[in-house]
Parts: structure tokens; sequence; C-alpha cells
């Protein structure tokens, strides 16, 4: 899945709730960009996220998209440019 999201940061606590998202979507996907995560979830996994990250948003100043992809994601996604994505399910040797 693909989840983005621009939280008002006017406010500390506006700050406050960014870095709490932030910190949700780095617990289960990893960054693509500033405010873009890829995230590969279960079905029970897909719906404790969406909990956590809608406990931690103000839905009258925050945004909010997830996106579920195909699988394989390869016939989802093309990028551009630098890819830093890395698949976990594979080995990590380079």
């Amino acid at each position: 899945m693909l989840v983005t999201y621009d939280v008002s940061t006017d406010t500390p606590e506006g700050r406050k709730r960014l870095r709490k998202v932030a910190q949700a979507c780095k617990d289960f996907g990893q960054r693509v960009q500033k405010s873009v995560f890829e995230c590969t979830v279960s079905e029970v996994q897909y719906e404790r996220f969406v909990h956590r990250l809608l406990a931690h948003i103000d839905k009258k100043e925050d945004s909010l998209r997830i996106y579920r992809l195909r699988e394989p994601k390869e016939t989802s996604v093309r990028v551009y440019g630098i890819d830093l994505y890395v698949n976990f399910e594979e080995p990590l040797v380079f």
C-alpha cells in the first residue's frame, strides 16, 4: 500500500501530530519521499495501521491518503530517477 499525508504544522500540536504520523508509517513501511511511504502489511496489520493513523490526524486540518496497490508491486509502480526502495524480503547482501 502507499500512504501519503499532509499534516498542518502551524502549531506545536500539529508538529507533534506530524511526528506521530511519520513514526507510525516508519513502523509499517519505508519512506520513499518526505510524506510518502510504501508499506507491505497483512489484513490485520492494515486495520491496526489505519486505526493508528486516524488516531493521530486532525480531520479538519490534515490530509491522509491510503492507496492499496496490486500485487506484485512491480506491476503497478514505475520509478524514474533515484529509487531508494529496499526489498526486505530478499537477501540484503550487495
